[in-house]
């Protein structure tokens, strides 16, 4: 078997680095399909969804357990590489490969055979090379038509190898799902697919002369993997609205995966996206009848479309979370309620500001990096790149404020060296229950203040949604008619969400990480729908 080329301290040294700085970031990173990993020495080509600049690289290098693979060589493009910052250097040291993109060499210049030789040799060695080939990175609810290098890079590798028949190597694809990429403590989805291996005795149309008719198709199939993993559609406005239906399918409190909500949401995006239900195989599609039903379909799901986005639109304009119509409170309740938040939240910021004191420096660095950078361009040319704007100020500020403690308090350095990132840390996950508190009160004192009236009307139309967006699920989508009793039974429970009542009260604090009950929640006192109105 091939042996990989030997890991340099350098990637070591960002794998552990960015490891702790991402999951400061980013409240939950749950890892799918990490047993789908080719083992180390075997030639595998990683490829991914990129919608993230940087951070989606980071992500991956972090996901993939070392168990599984010592190094994944990186690719970007090399308009990054030769600058004296430090994104620049942590490129550099990472191993990574220019790319040489045509828009970036107006001039006709950009040449990758060079780069293509380095990327071929790697793998023949045994190593796995990270690519993203949509090309560039972009904040769009669409996968862009994936390049046909990598499939172009196997059929070289396959050629090149074509006398040793038992030579085999992988694509394997990637999906990459950001709750809110650009948000501090959201959470992250990465899941790894079952790979794509080939051999030159079981693949010969890859071999050299290839047609390019079977380039396209393997392009097609990395393409249709690594969609089924992730949100997908034409418009954001389609996504909002899947997200929208999800809450209304399996309520607050359901004790649901990350996966098993992005999958339930993609779900029901996929049937907006089609404006009809999904083909049923077994049904004869040429019949009158099933036209007609068809036709009617598409109808309900595009007026059941209009109707979440206007009962989600009024939500959101009242402040007010679904689950406060589902549930309703009286209002000696909600006064009770409201008492107790108000308590707990004032308890939480007390014991927490020393380490919020310390925070300071950091959230100041990064708000000013963040909001000078969204100046250079448009939202669909900046958003992208918010996050590993956010990382990397945030990175180095922390480092600054760590190492400043030091020296401030340098007869008691050793203590101030665990005391400081000890307090930080607790202090955050202090914030967060603070934060969830307030947000918690908020929504009950704008309870208080919608009239009545509105509340009982609100409830009859979520009534009404319930009962459609059931029927859509369980008879057209195929959906567990009892998603809080089958997630219970069948969901992946230690990946991030309370689970039963007693677990809900000791892990919803736990100090290792934030036990969310809702996967669209944030730092942020309100649901964030940040979604851009401009398109490319």
């Amino acid at each position: 078997m091939p042996r990989e080329t030997p890991v340099p301290w350098s990637y070591f040294l960002i794998r552990i680095l960015f490891k702790i700085v991402l999951k400061i970031f980013y409240g939950t990173i749950v890892v799918e399909g990490v047993e789908n990993i080719p083992q180390t020495g075997r030639p595998c080509i990683v490829c991914a969804n990129h919608t993230n600049s940087l951070t989606d690289a980071l992500v991956l290098v972090t996901a993939i357990p070392s168990r599984r693979r010592d190094m994944l060589r990186l690719t970007a493009k090399s308009t990054q590489f030769g600058k004296k910052t430090l994104t620049s250097w942590l490129i550099e040291s990472a191993g990574t490969v220019p790319i040489h993109r045509r828009k970036d060499f107006v001039d006709g210049t950009a040449d990758n055979g060079e780069v293509m030789e380095t990327l071929i040799s790697t793998l023949e060695i045994g190593d796995a090379v990270c690519m993203f080939p949509e090309g560039a990175s972009r904040y769009h609810p669409t996968i862009a038509s994936l390049k046909t290098g990598v499939a172009r890079i196997v059929s070289t590798v396959l050629s090149r190898n074509r006398n040793n028949p038992d030579f085999d190597v992988s694509i394997l694809t990637c999906s990459i799902t950001y709750m809110h990429r650009q948000h501090f403590r959201s959470d992250v989805l990465v899941t790894f697919h079952p790979p794509f291996t080939f051999r030159p005795k079981d693949n010969p149309e890859l071999l050299e002369p290839v047609e390019y008719d079977n380039i396209r198709l393997v392009t097609a199939q990395m393409h249709r993997q690594i969609a089924i993993g992730t949100f997908d559609a034409p418009s954001w406005d389609l996504i909002w609205t899947a997200k929208a239906a999800t809450p209304i399918y399996a309520p607050l409190g359901t004790a649901m995966s990350l996966g098993d909500y992005v999958r339930v949401t993609r779900t029901f995006l996929e049937a907006f996206k089609l404006g009809q239900l999904p083909p049923d195989p077994n049904s004869s599609t040429g019949s009158a009848s099933s036209e007609g039903s068809a036709e009617g379909s598409d109808e309900d799901i595009m007026k059941l479309k209009e109707d979440l986005q206007t009962y989600q639109s009024e939500l959101h304009q009242l402040r007010i979370r679904d689950d406060r119509i589902r549930r309703p409170l009286p209002r000696l309740v909600i006064m009770y309620r409201m008492v107790l938040r108000y308590i707990w939240v004032s308890f939480l910021l007390a014991i927490s500001l020393a380490g919020l004191i310390l925070w300071l420096p950091v959230a100041a660095t990064t708000f000013y990096a963040v909001h000078n950078f969204k100046k250079t361009g448009p939202v669909w040319d900046t958003w992208d790149e918010i996050a590993q704007y956010k990382l990397i100020y945030g990175l180095v500020s922390s480092l600054c404020v760590y190492f400043g403690t030091i020296v401030l308090t340098w007869p008691i350095a050793p203590v101030t060296a665990v005391v400081v990132p000890t307090l930080m840390w607790m202090s955050l996950r202090w914030f967060e229950d603070a934060v969830s508190a307030a947000r918690a009160l908020v929504t009950l004192r704008r309870l208080l203040r919608v009239d009545p009236a509105t509340l009982a009307r609100l409830r009859a139309t979520r009534a009404d949604l319930h009962h459609r967006v059931m029927r859509l699920a369980v008879d057209g989508l195929g959906l567990p008619p009892d998603p809080e009793k089958y997630f219970a039974a069948n969901g992946e429970m230690d990946k991030g969400r309370v689970t039963g009542r007693w677990a809900g009260r000791t892990k919803y604090f736990s100090v290792r990480r934030r036990r969310k009950r809702d996967w669209n929640e944030t730092l942020r006192l309100y649901e964030q729908f940040d979604y851009p109105a401009e398109d490319p």
